[in-house]
Order: structure tokens, then sequence, then C-alpha cells
């Protein structure tokens, strides 16, 4: 059995924790979702439930 370890979205308006083994990985750092990882470009927001980083 395996244990999921979390980490904090490394996006710094994003509420979400992210297990290291799905995170999207970019510059050493991870991300719940490539929106996040390109910096929410064209304002994409990361679209997990309850969280509503660069929605605004």
């Amino acid at each position: 059995m395996t244990t999921a370890t979390l980490t904090k979205c490394a996006c710094n308006a994003c509420l979400c924790n992210v297990s290291i083994e799905s995170a999207v990985l970019k510059d050493g750092q991870s991300y719940c979702s490539a929106a996040c990882a390109n910096g929410h470009k064209d304002g994409q927001v990361c679209g997990k439930a309850g969280c509503n980083c660069n929605a605004g």
C-alpha cells in the first residue's frame, strides 16, 4: 500500500493541495493544474472545486 504525499500548489493564489504523484511539475515546483503552472494564461482558473484562483 502506498501513501500519497500532499503539498500545497505552488500558485500563490491557489488554495489546492496536490499529491506529488499527480502534480504538474514546472521549474521544480508542484502545481495542481496546467493553468496554475502556466501562470493563468488568458485568465484560466485551476478548475478545482472550491478554488477560485485567478477567477477575478
